[in-house]
């Protein structure tokens, strides 16, 4: 049995996974090939796959392939790859939620708290201080709508209800959703103090301009979902008008954001780089799921988080 890594783990892992696997296993690192068409002919012969490999490389049929562990929980990128049905695939579930939970709950307490304004303040040794207290807005008793009913929506749920806020999720066919249509979102946005975007992919511009000027004037938009989900220029259009208050940003349209991309600029912007899942053990747990789904799979079992590339979930 041939297994292909892509992605990069230290010593430790790398040890880890062979230890566990070795010898019916032959393992792979993309890291220790001399070149990109050594990698993919690794890749081609795998009876198993770890890791997020470029998206050309699905263009040729994958006899082998048994199984694929994505390291990511999105997986959008790769709605048009097409397996034969024998294939098992599956991506990181709820591993990612709590760290992209407490990011964009941090984030948004950086901008309401003035925690942003005040690092820059810091680095030019200026001392402002009374002036910006009224400035300032407290998380506790917003109304919130967050926006997906998944795993990461669900933390924030769960965190936020630490600060008494009044929450509500928007999903359309989630027992735990109590918002299921766009319509339905519309009607209570003009008393929302607070959107948190948390949908998948499959959602593109969902968060479109009839959403943002739909939004009470003064309130904030947050975004740990997709990029693709955010109609973002509509976002630049609404934030420039003073429409909405702010926004805190982990995730944009095209990453890295391009230099001359206003976002840059705007004081009321916050941009977190897509960190939002980062977390000094994310690997750890890459590697223990992928243990674990193999152990699975070679007993006839269903691997734990798997998913439906073309449906998206």
């Amino acid at each position: 049995m041939v297994i292909y890594c892509h992605a990069n783990f230290d010593d430790v892992l790398r040890n880890r996974l062979t230890e566990v696997l070795s010898p019916k296993y032959t393992i792979h690192f993309q890291s220790d090939t001399q070149s990109k068409t050594e990698a993919q002919n690794l890749f081609f012969e795998a009876d198993y796959i770890l890791g997020n490999p470029p998206l050309d490389w699905f263009s040729e049929p994958l006899n082998n392939l048994k199984f694929w562990q994505l390291d990511s929980a999105g997986f959008d990128q790769y709605a048009s790859v097409r397996l034969n049905g024998q294939t098992k695939v599956a991506n990181m579930g709820d591993w990612f939620a709590r760290p992209c939970a407490e990011s964009i709950v941090g984030g948004i307490l950086a901008l309401y708290r003035g925690i942003d304004k005040l690092t820059l303040l810091k680095e030019k040794t200026e001392w402002v201080g009374a002036p910006l207290r009224a400035e300032l807005r407290l998380l506790s008793g917003q109304e919130v709508v967050i926006l997906g009913a998944g795993t990461i929506g669900s933390t924030v749920k769960l965190l936020l209800q630490g600060f008494g806020c009044t929450l509500h999720l928007m999903a359309r066919t989630s027992p735990d959703a109590d918002i299921h249509s766009k319509e339905d979102l519309l009607n209570v946005l003009p008393n929302t103090d607070l959107v948190i975007n948390t949908l998948p992919g499959s959602a593109a511009n969902f968060a479109d301009q009839a959403m943002f000027q739909a939004m009470k004037k003064g309130s904030v938009y947050a975004s740990v979902g997709r990029g693709s989900t955010t109609d973002e220029q509509a976002l630049i259009e609404v934030l420039n008008s003073k429409h909405l208050d702010g926004a805190v940003l982990d995730v944009t349209e095209i990453e890295p954001i391009p230099n001359d991309n206003p976002l840059w600029k705007m004081d009321n912007v916050i941009l977190s780089q897509h960190t939002g899942g980062g977390h000094a053990d994310e690997h750890v747990g890459k590697v223990d799921l992928f243990l674990n789904n193999i152990m699975t799979i070679e007993n006839g079992g269903t691997p734990i988080n798997e998913i439906n590339l073309a449906k998206g979930y």
